[in-house]
């Protein structure tokens, strides 16, 4: 029997054969795997990412080009732009992962006294060891605190999961939030220009994507009326049930005002929607006159019934900031108004993965209960921290100046997180040859940037923007001097383009 079902084919509906093997194609090809899957779409990470490796490649064998580096400008990572760590969370980090250096003279107590009280909430008092499945408890206890201080606000650590990065708590959210099919499927209200983080898990999960669109005319601000919409249109082909908000923004940089979160707060009670506070870039905030405002503390503010009805999902990272470890892959998800139940699920489904790496838990412990005035620590930190800052704030206000400076190119403020998204006019002669060649105009543009200058950035349709309008997101992370010669360069590659296609 064994042998006759192996030759008939059935198991794999891919064919059949007179023997073993006789015949078979393969179980997953293109048109087997998980369609869901491949509308997945990564911009920041696509095709013009994978052509700057492979021309770093050619650099790297002597191919002459007409450059001598690949600046990525094209991904938030501070670090790989050249940003040093910030001292105190690498020694706490080292001392946990190699406690023989508690014996080092050279490190500061307050560091070790950390890093033991770490190890401590470790099993078998060893970073190697899997964690709770929500998170190590006393780094749980230590974002709690962090919350209530910044929020002035209770947090609850049983409130808070930890995770691999925002990103993966934002996915897990999201897959409690969708459900039904045809009319009754979720859909999700999204910005425009938004980051592909969230189309991506949308489409994977097979959920509606909603589009908002930011008004780029008044600093991509946030408008309850394109909300409304944008939820009236949602609601004629699904179940609008989820509203996310990037604050401050990415790819766009605006920083929220605390009366537009409030008008926020109240349309999703209004329109029974549930909360998804990106937060992640809340220490990065430059514009004279902005401030970073939680969800949650005007959230409560506002006191009841918002306070007491509203569900809210609210992320941070410690990718971002001042701190940029990204490769720790560390962050949260504190959630607001949740049914209990619902909030048992949440644990189950974080459950399937283990735990968070715990050297990223232990970065974030760093990160979230920080040297205080007095601790031996305390001046690097603060040095260092606001080193970082000031730069960042210094670089943004570079990138404004220098690209509307350049015929053509409009940059609205970067009030706050790590990016700029200029605005570029593109002749039409430029869109022929973009659509003679299957790619977007944006993508055309940059994709000639990236072969002729070496600078990558990612174009503006991969994050999505209002029809006829082109873009580009740029991070203003490289170190000041080779942002200049980037702004200056990618300024003067602009105007020969145009010149080429007038």
């Amino acid at each position: 029997m064994a042998a006759a079902a192996a030759g008939s084919g059935t198991g794999s509906g891919t064919g059949s054969g007179s023997g073993p093997g006789g015949g078979r194609g393969p179980v997953l090809t293109p048109t087997t795997m998980n369609p869901a899957v491949r509308r997945v779409e990564y911009a920041v990470r696509g095709p013009i990412v994978t052509r700057a490796l492979q021309l770093e490649s050619d650099l790297r064998q002597g191919v002459p080009k007409p450059f001598t580096e690949v600046i990525k400008a094209n991904i938030g990572d501070a670090q790989a732009m050249g940003q040093k760590p910030i001292t105190f969370l690498r020694q706490v980090t080292a001392l946990c992962l190699y406690p023989a250096l508690l014996a080092e003279p050279s490190i500061p107590e307050d560091a070790k006294d950390r890093a033991r009280r770490l190890l401590a909430a470790c099993g078998g008092q060893s970073a190697g060891a899997y964690s709770a499945s929500p998170g190590i408890e006393l780094v749980r206890r230590d974002v709690a605190r962090f919350l209530q201080r910044r929020d002035g606000v209770p947090a609850k650590p049983q409130d808070i999961f930890l995770s691999t990065g925002a990103s993966d708590a934002i996915v897990s959210i999201l897959k409690l939030l969708v459900s039904g099919s045809g009319g009754s499927r979720t859909g999700v209200l999204i910005p425009i220009p938004q980051y592909p983080l969230y189309s991506a898990a949308i489409a994977e999960l097979s959920a509606v994507q909603l589009n908002y669109y930011l008004d780029e005319e008044h600093c991509w601000a946030l408008d309850v009326a394109e909300l409304r919409r944008a939820l009236a249109e949602g609601r004629r082909r699904c179940c609008p049930r989820v509203l996310c908000i990037i604050n401050p923004g990415n790819p766009t940089g605006q920083v929220q005002s605390r009366q537009c979160i409030e008008d926020v707060i109240k349309f999703a009670f209004e329109e029974k929607l549930f909360l998804m506070a990106d937060e992640v870039y809340q220490d990065n905030v430059y514009a004279e006159g902005s401030a970073f405002h939680s969800f949650k503390k005007v959230l409560f503010e506002m006191g009841p019934p918002y306070s007491e009805v509203v569900e809210l999902a609210s992320f941070h990272s410690v990718s971002k900031g001042f701190m940029g470890e990204c490769g720790f892959r560390s962050g949260y998800v504190e959630v607001v108004n949740m049914d209990p139940e619902v909030q048992q699920q949440l644990a189950k489904l974080v459950s399937v993965r283990l735990c968070p790496p715990v050297p990223g838990q232990i970065v974030l412990d760093a990160v979230v209960d920080p040297p205080q005035p007095g601790d031996p620590s305390y001046e690097l930190f603060i040095t260092e921290k606001q080193a970082v800052l000031s730069a960042l704030a210094h670089k943004a206000r570079l990138t404004q100046e220098i690209f509307n400076k350049a015929p053509g190119i409009r940059c609205n403020p970067v009030q706050g997180a790590m990016y700029s998204f200029p605005r570029i006019e593109l002749p039409p002669r430029a869109l022929a040859a973009a659509e003679a060649q299957g790619q977007a105009p944006d993508m055309f543009f940059c994709m000639r940037l990236l072969e002729e200058t070496g600078i990558c950035v990612v174009p503006g349709s991969g994050f999505g923007q209002r029809e006829g309008t082109f873009h580009f997101r740029m991070t203003i992370l490289p170190p000041t001097e080779k942002l200049q010669v980037l702004l200056e360069k990618l300024s003067s590659f602009y105007a020969k383009f145009v010149k080429e296609y007038s």
